[in-house]
């Protein structure tokens, strides 16, 4: 049956956010631009071309010389059941690190791909130490250790290096999720020895969701080629795809072609301005942040080093409702903060300064609008 004209919805004009929240983040106008080009058949030379200049910018922002990196057709959470699909086979043992939403999450998958998994429980807004993991060790060796080096449920920044030593005392290997810290902070991959990470494009990439950058090292590669079973997912199976980010070119699917252009131009972007530079423009801009919010009586969730910059937590005050602040915030500024997850819900907000998006403006717009709307709640 035909639509009726008064059926049909008018074209989409959403409204323009100010997005600080703990994802997505504001997306620069020349990535959104490049969305908008024309769409290239997924084999045609033209685009190939375009993969393997994504894949050279996706390992100078890992930094790391890793062959197999690339990004997956998926969020963030395809990453991580990619990495742990991949990876893991039924009766394989894994220690993780679990002290926020993403490490409980990561665990569940690696259940779900038939590994045996001791869960380290951490406290939510700490990092964990290497003596803590080692303590909740119950096997003598584990085919893989998995740590959170940026949590987004909590705004924790994971010290990587000493969980790595311990990975190596139990003859491990060693993953990372940096989905919030990949460009917003230094990911050292080939510096740290991490076997596999994984990310999203939506944080300090500042580029639409939808694509995941992952990376492997050698040893995880020779992990992979020395799988019993097949892996569990043919859509996530790295043996297929390598086909096609590979020199084969060989069918897999369809990739998206228009989020990949994006995702090119947002890799262009973080080059043009510098790891270090970007990396000094999110502590600068965060440090203001926090020092307003502090002005404001408002206490964050977590200290010293063990902060993300790209994302700060704060207690709720008491008395101060959670809802009427983001809600007089989304409408009378236009800007968005997220709210807390897990047992940090109803009490905590989480607020994000992520790549474009990281700006001595939206803090001081931040702070402008956090002291009206406690105003307007007495």
């Amino acid at each position: 049956m035909q639509a009726s004209p008064d059926s049909i919805p008018t074209a989409l004009t959403p409204a323009r956010r100010i997005l600080m929240g703990p994802g997505p983040s504001d997306v620069d106008d020349a990535v959104l631009s490049a969305m908008a080009r024309p769409t290239l058949g997924h084999l045609d030379p033209e685009f190939l071309t375009v993969m393997d200049e994504l894949r050279g910018m996706l390992r100078s922002v890992f930094q790391t010389k890793n062959e197999l990196t690339m990004p997956m057709s998926g969020t963030g959470s395809a990453g991580m059941e990619t990495c742990m699909v991949n990876l893991l086979e039924p009766g394989d043992k894994a220690l993780i690190g679990v002290n926020g939403v993403f490490g409980t999450r990561m665990a569940e998958v690696a259940r779900r791909a038939g590994a045996d998994v001791t869960e380290v429980k951490g406290e939510w807004g700490r990092a964990f130490t290497k003596e803590q993991l080692a303590a909740a060790a119950t096997h003598d060796a584990y085919d893989l250790v998995a740590v959170v080096h940026a949590e987004t449920s909590t705004g924790v920044l994971q010290p990587v290096p000493p969980v790595r030593e311990l990975a190596d005392e139990l003859g491990a290997l060693f993953m990372i999720d940096c989905v919030t810290s990949l460009a917003g902070h230094a990911v050292k991959i080939d510096e740290w020895r991490v076997d596999a990470a994984y990310s999203g494009t939506q944080k300090c990439l500042s580029c639409p969701p939808g694509l995941s950058p992952v990376t492997f090292s050698e040893r995880a590669v020779e992990k992979m080629r020395r799988r019993k079973r097949p892996v569990q997912s043919w859509y996530l199976d790295l043996s297929l795809i390598q086909g096609y980010w590979g020199e084969e070119r060989s069918y897999h699917h369809t990739a998206p072609i228009n989020m990949l252009y994006a995702l090119h131009e947002a890799l262009r972007l973080v080059l043009v301005e510098g790891l270090e530079a970007r990396f000094e423009r999110h502590a600068r801009n965060t440090d203001t942040l926090r020092a307003g919010l502090i002005e404001l009586g408002l206490e964050p969730r977590v200290s010293g080093d063990e902060r993300l910059n790209p994302l700060t937590t704060v207690a709720i005050p008491d008395g101060v409702d959670d809802g009427k602040v983001r809600g007089r915030l989304l409408k009378n500024f236009g800007l968005e903060i997220g709210g807390g997850l897990g047992p940090m819900k109803g009490n905590t907000w989480r607020i994000g300064l992520m790549g474009s998006g990281s700006t001595m403006r939206n803090a001081a717009l931040c702070l402008a609008g956090l002291r009206d709307a406690l105003a307007a709640q007495g």
